[in-house]
């Protein structure tokens, strides 16, 4: 309320009390490498993943329209999805914490 009078709105998403961009002086004062506002966003949904959220909770993060739009954009960090499904289901069915490999390849097979 302060600065309402001065205030430039330039969309920013990180900007000083009076709109002007803040950015760069933020990454500098943190010591980070050069990375641009836009790949937090990549960086962000990424780290998410690879934690293994739900990518259903990464695209609302995101503001995706859809999780079809987040999946095709970053599928590619999950390789291991179906050894991951498989493995839990051979877990499952077979009561085990530990599963054979070759146990879970021929579940995968049967399936």
């Amino acid at each position: 309320m302060q600065y309402r009078d001065i205030y430039e709105d330039n969309g920013l998403v990180v900007c000083k009390e009076k709109g002007k961009p803040a950015y760069a002086k933020y990454k500098k004062e943190a010591e980070v490498p050069h990375i641009t506002f836009h790949d937090l966003r990549h960086t962000h949904a990424s780290l998410l993943l690879q934690q293994n959220v739900h990518p259903k909770i990464v695209s609302e993060r995101l503001g995706h329209s859809s999780i079809t739009m987040t999946l095709d954009t970053y599928s590619h960090l999950l390789p291991n999805m179906q050894d991951v499904a498989s493995n839990s289901l051979a877990k499952t069915l077979f009561h085990a914490s530990t599963v054979n490999e070759q146990r879970c390849e021929y579940l995968v097979i049967a399936w």
